[in-house]
């Protein structure tokens, strides 16, 4: 049986919080990007993962804080897939606040522990609940697994960390995990390079918050556009996901 999934206790391939990645090579950083902007964090010839950011500008940092709204997923013969968190003023654990989507249409799972959604089109892919509510298991068989929770910044993380978060909007977002099974040797993106075998970490880690710039090179201008300049997607052939998402000559 599941039950509600500590994304953020599994490593590698988490991302939580006011970003923080743990990379593919087992090392933190951090990647802020800027509120409202939506960011490439892997891209493969036939896998690319868009997240959106939500954010509140910290004038005294000269940045913004930012956390994970929603991911927009393309794989194969461009399937589209999209979680993301509603906008919520008061929080509840017991309401669920996640928008799912694949290829457009709404994906309806009954608000229960372990309950499934399998596709009808790729069968390959489903969604399990791992709480009755803002927790799911997203896999593709062979490809990848995502476990995604929403959750809001809490008074106290805010009085921390001096997010200014009000009664308006408790800023809730997604803290996620990845696990990968088929990626290439090319793969690129904020936490995508981290995958390759020639990767090389050029970041201080002995530092209490090692932040990995170069933003613009993982703008892309929408959820699910492929055109950020670390893109791989199209860039050649994935015969593992070819074949299990019905693609291609596969």
């Amino acid at each position: 049986m599941l039950g509600f999934v500590a994304v953020c206790d599994l490593f590698p391939g988490t991302v939580c919080g006011d970003p923080r990645f743990t990379g593919g090579d087992g090392n933190i950083f951090y990647f802020h990007g800027h509120k409202d902007g939506d960011f490439c964090l892997l891209s493969d010839p036939n896998l690319h993962i868009n997240a959106h950011f939500i954010g509140k500008h910290n004038p005294a940092l000269n940045r913004d804080f930012t956390w994970v709204q929603a991911l927009g997923i393309l794989f194969g013969d461009n399937h589209q897939f999209y979680i993301g968190v509603q906008k919520t003023a008061t929080w509840s654990d017991e309401s669920d606040r996640l928008i799912i989507t694949f290829d457009g249409e709404p994906v309806d799972i009954p608000a229960e522990l372990n309950a499934r959604w399998v596709s009808n089109s790729v069968p390959a892919l489903s969604i399990t609940r791992t709480a009755n509510a803002n927790g799911v298991i997203l896999e593709l068989s062979g490809v990848f697994t995502i476990m995604a929770n929403a959750v809001p910044i809490t008074e106290e993380e805010s009085r921390i960390h001096n997010y200014g978060v009000g009664p308006d909007d408790s800023l809730a977002h997604l803290d996620l995990s990845f696990k990968f099974h088929s990626l290439s040797d090319n793969v690129d993106g904020v936490l995508g390079q981290t995958y390759r075998p020639d990767y090389v970490n050029k970041l201080d880690v002995s530092k209490k918050m090692p932040v990995m710039g170069n933003s613009p090179r993982f703008v892309s201008s929408g959820i699910f556009s492929t055109d950020c300049k670390a893109a791989q997607f199209g860039n050649g052939d994935n015969p593992q996901i070819a074949m299990v998402t019905g693609s291609g000559d596969a």
